[in-house]
């Protein structure tokens, strides 16, 4: 029988994906929660796509034997190589960051391009134009790949001299378009959030909507869990569980940064290698 309040599974290479959880957790105080970070094989961006899959499957499997009942992939890259695959057969819906984040970049876009800010497969993968183009196919879209944002947040350059002066190089390319809105197409990427705006004004001569998707996920996650009758109740406790595939003890400055507000999470060590390596995945 169903349990309304078995946890939400949450996913991410690293701790980047704490911005989407924490904006389900604010969004849904009530709802129960369990995190996994793969910081034992972060980042994800650089890897071939049938690692990140292999990777993507590894976690979900772990997730789904914890008994959670919807599964959120707060991770831009996985989301880009497909997600219909992770949950087969164990009846749990499976949410992206993609499309969210595309819906909410046109609804925020005066009507003029979009650019993406993305890992190199993700901006490989297509994904980003793809879900835009099926809401609206004439708008044009300006893919950039920004590699070198995600160490520099994790070593904490987040104004650092270097991290201003790569956002410029990165979003020079951009420069003579009418883009309106940037796509922080990466769960590390809003952490830099305004140095991106102020290289992108800087290119561009003037200022453009940043949209990241936690928000536009979190109340997905709402809607979704209504609609399906999976809500818990508003009195449940809504209790929540952190857990990284590597080093707990080393990251609890970086995962204050991501969370944002508030204590902290705590973690804990688990081992995913060995999970879900039968399933298949479709885009």
């Amino acid at each position: 029988m169903f349990d309304p309040t078995a946890p939400i599974g949450v996913f991410d290479s690293g701790l980047g994906g704490l911005t989407v959880a924490s904006a389900i957790a604010q969004r849904l105080p009530h709802e129960g929660m369990i995190y996994l970070g793969d910081t034992a094989r972060v980042p994800y961006g650089t890897r071939s796509p049938a690692t990140v899959v292999r990777y993507a499957r590894n976690n979900a499997a772990f997730l789904a034997d914890a008994g959670i009942k919807l599964l959120v992939v707060a991770c831009n890259t996985v989301s880009a190589q497909g997600l219909g695959g992770l949950a087969d057969g164990s009846g749990i819906p499976v949410v992206g960051v993609i499309r969210p984040g595309a819906r909410a970049a046109l609804d925020a876009s005066a009507g003029g391009p979009i650019a993406v800010l993305g890992t190199q497969v993700t901006v490989r993968s297509l994904a980003y134009e793809h879900a835009i183009h099926e809401l609206d196919p004439g708008r044009p879209v300006h893919a950039l790949a920004c590699p070198l944002f995600v160490p520099l947040v994790e070593e904490g350059w987040n104004n650092h001299t270097v991290t201003r002066m790569v956002a410029r190089e990165y979003l020079a390319g951009l420069a003579g378009t009418e883009v309106d809105t940037i796509i922080l197409g990466c769960t590390h990427y809003p952490i830099i959030r305004g140095v991106i705006a102020e290289a992108a004004a800087e290119v561009l001569g003037r200022e453009v909507t940043i949209v990241d998707s936690a928000t536009a996920v979190a109340d997905q996650v709402a809607t979704l869990l209504g609609e399906w009758g999976r809500g818990a109740p508003v009195t449940a406790e809504g209790r929540r569980r952190f857990v990284v595939t590597d080093a707990p003890d080393r990251i609890g400055a970086a995962a204050a940064q991501f969370w944002g507000g508030g204590d902290a999470p705590t973690f804990e060590h688990v081992d995913v290698t060995d999970r879900g390596v039968g399933a298949t995945g479709t885009g």
